[in-house]
């Protein structure tokens, strides 16, 4: 049974009534709340920084804020106010951020939230959250709202793209498959690109041990520590900045525990994405399923850690064949 986020959340407000929502005009996930909570559902318009100054007071008064706005906005207008009203004396406000990354898909450079997980984690105490569907998103949504910290969730409504074969527990990732020629790490949207990879990788005799992180706040160290051990080569994939985000955590905990690996970051590297529909926009970028595992096939073979069995086809796979490969991936 689909249990989407806006019943998660209503059920969660229904059981415990320190639970106040908030949006800074930013309703299509939770438009049948104000409804249901009353009181407990305030809208304070297009004015990020009053969303958390208010947040915070509630927070100081025993609430539970979980806040709404789109993410570019969210963490870099009302930065400060995160930072001081909430990071500094550790209130327990669930910052919840609409299309990150390449979910802002048509937008332009001002709404594409690159830079959101850099700015976070800069923050001491604040916890983050990135799920790969509206399923994890569910699956989590308790735990951090219990979390007696800070939280900001990368917020993703897409439709399930992998039965999720663990529990969710906060700073625990989960293993999708175990591999010794290469490890992707993904999170967040980019996660279902990493299972397409994953399985042509498979297909052609490359041994892929697949980590949905989860959280980049706290991380999982020991499963990338224990990775960057067994593998040949580390990929960190994200909709992001290459600075401050996954691949940054990867470089400092290589360096914290004296360890060397091949690492290969898809990342952005100091440019936006170019607007366009989701499909069009990954495609242009080179973050489809079939372009990453190229990638990688490519700098595995320049280290001479495989052979592949079967060559890539020349011709790209279609959006169809992507499609149907998502499908099947998420039963």
């Amino acid at each position: 049974m689909h249990v989407s986020y806006e019943d998660a959340l209503k059920a969660i407000a229904a059981a415990n009534s320190d639970v106040v929502v908030m949006t800074a005009e930013n309703r299509a996930a939770i438009r049948n709340l104000p409804r249901d909570l009353g009181e407990r559902f305030i809208d304070v318009g297009i004015c990020e920084q009053t969303l958390i100054g208010a947040a915070s007071g509630l927070a100081l008064r025993g609430r539970i804020p979980v806040v709404h706005a789109l993410a570019s906005f969210l963490t870099l207008r009302a930065f400060e106010f995160i930072r001081t009203d909430i990071g500094i004396p550790g209130l327990p406000v669930k910052l919840i951020g609409a299309l990150p990354g390449f979910l802002s898909e048509a937008n332009g450079p001002t709404h594409q939230s690159l830079e959101d997980i850099a700015l976070m984690r800069s923050v001491p105490g604040v916890q983050i959250f990135c799920p790969a569907d509206e399923q994890e998103l569910v699956m989590g949504l308790q735990s951090i709202i219990d979390s007696p910290h800070p939280c900001y969730v990368r917020c993703n409504l897409r439709e399930r793209c992998y039965k999720h074969n663990s529990e969710f527990h906060i700073g625990k990732a989960e293993i999708v498959s175990e591999g010794t020629d290469v490890t992707i790490l993904a999170y967040g949207f980019l996660f279902q690109e990493a299972l397409i990879a994953s399985a042509l990788l498979e297909c052609r005799g490359v041994s892929v041990r697949l980590i949905n992180l989860r959280m980049l706040e706290p991380v999982d160290e020991e499963v990338i520590l224990e990775s960057a051990r067994e593998t040949t080569l580390i990929v960190s994939l994200e909709d992001h900045f290459q600075r401050g985000g996954l691949f940054s955590i990867l470089c400092e905990l290589l360096v914290s525990n004296q360890l060397s690996c091949n690492v290969l970051p898809i990342s952005f590297d100091r440019q936006w994405f170019k607007p366009a529909l989701l499909d069009d926009a990954l495609e242009h970028e080179g973050f489809t399923g079939d372009q990453i595992a190229k990638r990688i096939l490519k700098v595995l073979k320049e280290k001479g850690g495989i052979q592949c069995q079967i060559p890539f086809a020349s011709t790209k796979i279609t959006r169809a064949s992507r499609s149907l490969m998502s499908t099947m991936l998420a039963r």
